[in-house]
C-alpha cells in the first residue's frame, strides 16, 4: 500500500462559484496545472491590463520565487501556490509595502482558525508554525506599474521527507485539523479581501485600519535579539522593538534605533 499523501486537484468551478463576481469579491480566478511562477505570469497579465483582484493558482510551480531571488520548491498539489493582482488605488504607493504584511496577517488568521495550529509571523513575510516556529509559508510582493502582485506559497501536505530544508514544515507535519486546499484557499482569499478592502478604505493607513496592531500581535520577531543581514554585506545586531507606521522593522542597536524596510534587508535571524 502506498504511503503517499492524497493530493486531489483543486475544485476550480466550485472555487469560481464561491469567489468570483457576482457571488464573490474577485474578478477572475484561474487554476493551471503547471507554470514557472504565478507571480511572473500575473505580472505579465498586470502589464497587459488585467483587472484588480485577478487570482492565479498553480498546482505546481517549476520556478517558484521568494524574496531576494530565493526559490520556492514543492511537489505538485502538495500546497498552495497563488498570486493575487491588486490595483490598490487610491492608496499612495509609499504605503504599498504593507501588502505583504497584510497577507501574512490574513494567512496566519486563517491557519489558526481552520487548522488549530500555533502560528506566528516572522517579519516581513514568513509564516511560522508550531512550538519550534518552523517556516511553512512565504509571501512575495512585486510592484508592476500601478499594480501589486502578491504571491503566497503554503506547505500543506508535505511529509518531513519532502521538505526542501530541515528548517521548514507543513500543516500536515504540525497536526493541522484541515489540509483541504480548497477550503484553505477559499478562506484565505476571503480574509485577504476583507483586510485589504479595510486597509484600502483607510487609504493605506495601517494605524487607522488596525493593520499595524494586528501585525504586531502576531509578529514573532518583536522583542527578540536579532541579527540582520543587509544587501551590501553588513550585519546589524540588536533588539527588534517595533514595526512602525510604514511597516518597517525598528531595531534598537548600538548607536540608536534604526527602521529597516523589507527592501533594505536580506535576512533577519534570531540570535
Amino acid at each position: 500500500m502506498s504511503s503517499e499523501p492524497a493530493r486531489p486537484s483543486m475544485q476550480v468551478e466550485a472555487l469560481r462559484q464561491a469567489l468570483v463576481a457576482p457571488h464573490g469579491p474577485y474578478t477572475a480566478l484561474d487554476v493551471v496545472a503547471e507554470t514557472g511562477s504565478t507571480n511572473a505570469e500575473l505580472a505579465a497579465a498586470a502589464r497587459a491590463g488585467a483587472a484588480d483582484r485577478t487570482v492565479l493558482v498553480a498546482e505546481h510551480q517549476t520556478a517558484g520565487r521568494g524574496r531576494a531571488g530565493r526559490g520556492w520548491v514543492a511537489p505538485p498539489r502538495s500546497g498552495l501556490a497563488l498570486s493575487v493582482l491588486l490595483r490598490p488605488q487610491p492608496v499612495p504607493q509609499q504605503r504599498w509595502g504593507w501588502l505583504p504584511l497584510l497577507a501574512g496577517v490574513a494567512l496566519g488568521e486563517v491557519v489558526a482558525e481552520l487548522c488549530g495550529v500555533q502560528v506566528a509571523v516572522k517579519w516581513p513575510n514568513d509564516l511560522l508554525l508550531g512550538p519550534q516556529r518552523r517556516k511553512a509559508a512565504g509571501i512575495l510582493a512585486e510592484v508592476c506599474g500601478d499594480a501589486v502582485v502578491l504571491g503566497i506559497g503554503l506547505n500543506v501536505t508535505l511529509p518531513a521527507g519532502e521538505l526542501p530544508v530541515p528548517q521548514a514544515t507543513s500543516l500536515a507535519i504540525e497536526g493541522s485539523g484541515c489540509t483541504d486546499r480548497n477550503a484553505l484557499l477559499a478562506e484565505l482569499l476571503r480574509r485577504l479581501d476583507l483586510l485589504e478592502r479595510h486597509w484600502r478604505d483607510a487609504r493605506g493607513d495601517a494605524v487607522a485600519s488596525g493593520l499595524r496592531d494586528a501585525y504586531r500581535r502576531c509578529c514573532a520577531t518583536l522583542g527578540r535579539q536579532v541579527s540582520v543581514a543587509l544587501p551590501a554585506g553588513q550585519q546589524l545586531a540588536g533588539i527588534a522593538v517595533d514595526v512602525d507606521a510604514e511597516g518597517r522593522l525598528v531595531i534598537d542597536a548600538a548607536g540608536g534605533r534604526q527602521a529597516l524596510s523589507a527592501g533594505d534587508v536580506t535576512h533577519v535571524r534570531p540570535e
